[in-house]
């Protein structure tokens, strides 16, 4: 969850890892000045509007032939030549960008076409330097050496992410996880944070809607996570079906040990959202410490405009090191809009298999921001946080909390049961929103034969992981990693693979 998710604004030049206290304080008064502004170009007539459009980012790990990682994504990147293509934390990470495109039609099939051209572009210039991208929510095959702050990646904007985090937390980093093999591993660098890959998916939203929209989406991402996990595997240790949310969380913690008196830089949020989307950055603003106090120019559009909204980059800098699993983003770009970043599903298995994820997410969503806000209302907003734990923890056997549809009731359920009633919700918000009935069809069919087959990419792993182990393989991860990589290849989605 790194590039875009560590800095939004790519086109900020961060040339130095340390700053001064004199350079925290000026960030500190350009953030609050880009708060007010932000409110006043949020609240102007014709702001924001215009065709919902949906957009991607995917991260990936680099490995070699026996599944181990490779260090080289500077200059697999370099060869490569195309924008669309970034850096990510460690050296063996790399994401791709895909381009918006509009929601109405068949948007996840051209996302899908745009982020396969990608990845084989990648792969064709990995295998000339012994590798080749393995998209997986964490690396099964990873060691601890592979995770030191030697293998952050050669740049500025890491170092100084690292060090501005370090300088919060004084004190290593603690990940503690429950799991069929507890882990308990602590760390004094962020190149932990590395080992996570995820799939965010970005959604522009009206001002007038946003708050329904993006409490929707915080309703709906625990379900979608439960069908989506991929990520058991950490460091040998078998952990949850998305172990990447526990991970993420403890390995960006800027909070010292002990009490705690404020949020994490992690989290669902502390409530739903009642006012416009600037609240959202608002709280960022109080509740989190700058880590890349790096100024702009001097901003000429100082005041909002509705022919050209300001860049307001210190405020999206900012915004951009702060990690919700769902986010506010500011963007000024064609005339200004605003989107909600959706950040909890992984990488992988297959394109088809995120498609999928991404449709469900954003359909339920959807269907859910059209319902009376009481309705979502009914449950506790700590219900909702509870759910994303126990769905990246349990997966479709998570029993989830949901809305009844009596008046100020909820019920628990299964994940798997609450999947195969919510798809129908689903399918009417895509095809509300103009998605041809035939991607509807195609995608959310996806989720529903995982759900009733419980065959997730974190099942698969945890099965053919179990079958290597059974046959004495030397390696069983690294086997199961290259069987894993064998089938997604196919671009088969991750329920009809076998184990072997």
């Amino acid at each position: 969850m790194s590039c875009g998710a560590w800095v939004l604004l790519m086109g900020t030049r961060i040339d130095k890892d340390t700053f001064t206290d004199e350079e925290y304080r000026l960030f500190r008064e350009r953030l609050e000045l880009s708060i007010d502004v932000l409110g006043e170009v949020i609240s102007q007539p014709g702001f924001g509007t215009g065709a919902a459009t949906i957009g991607a980012e995917l991260e990936l790990s680099l490995v070699g032939g026996d599944g181990r990682p490779v260090a080289r994504n500077q200059v697999i990147r370099a060869a490569i030549g195309d924008p669309r293509i970034a850096l990510e934390l460690n050296r063996f990470n790399m994401e791709v960008n895909a381009s918006p495109v509009a929601l109405a039609g068949k948007p996840f099939e051209e996302l899908g076409g745009e982020l396969t051209t990608l990845l084989d572009q990648i792969a064709a210039t990995a295998a000339r330097h012994g590798a080749r991208p393995a998209v997986i929510g964490i690396l099964p095959t990873l060691r601890p050496d592979d995770l030191s702050r030697a293998m952050v990646t050669d740049e500025a904007r890491y170092r100084a992410l690292d060090n501005g985090l370090r300088r919060l937390r004084a004190g290593p980093f603690r990940i503690q996880i429950a799991g069929a093999d507890r882990l308990d591993l602590v760390s004094d660098d962020v190149a932990v944070e590395g080992a996570n890959t995820s799939f965010q998916v970005h959604l522009r939203v009206e001002p007038d809607s946003y708050a329904r929209v993006y409490n929707a989406t915080q309703l709906a991402t625990a379900a979608v996570l439960a069908v989506a996990g991929n990520s058991p595997v950490f460091l040998g240790h078998r952990l949850w079906e998305e172990t990447r949310i526990a991970l993420f969380k403890q390995s960006v913690d800027d909070r010292q040990p002990g009490p705690h008196r404020r949020r994490a830089r992690t989290t669902l949020g502390s409530g739903w959202l009642r006012g416009d989307a600037a609240a959202l950055f608002r709280e960022s603003v109080r509740l989190h410490e700058p880590l890349l106090p790096v100024l702009a120019e001097p901003d000429e559009q100082v005041s909002a405009s509705a022919d050209q909204p300001p860049a307001l980059e210190e405020l999206r800098l900012h915004q951009g090191t702060v990690w919700p699993w769902n986010r506010a983003i500011y963007d000024p770009a064609a005339g200004g809009h605003l989107r909600v970043e959706m950040r909890a599903l992984p990488a992988g298995p297959t394109v088809i298999d995120m498609m999928a994820n991404a449709a469900y997410l954003i359909g339920l969503s959807l269907w859910i921001a059209d319902q009376d806000p009481r309705w979502t209302y009914a449950l506790p907003f700590e219900r909702a946080d509870h759910n994303l734990y126990r769905a990246a923890q349990d997966g479709l056997s998570a029993e989830l909390t949901w809305p009844s549809f009596r008046r100020d009731q909820t019920r628990t359920v299964r994940a798997s049961a609450l999947i195969e009633q919510t798809l129908p919700a689903a399918r009417h918000g895509l095809l509300a929103a103009g998605v041809q009935d035939s991607e509807v069809n195609r995608l959310l069919e996806v989720i529903a034969r995982r759900a009733s087959s419980g065959r997730t990419g974190a099942c698969w792993q945890r099965a053919a992981l179990a079958a290597a182990v059974s046959r004495g393989s030397a390696d069983p991860f690294a086997v199961m990693l290259g069987q894993y990589l064998e089938r997604s290849a196919t671009g088969e989605p991750v329920d009809t693979w076998p184990v072997r």
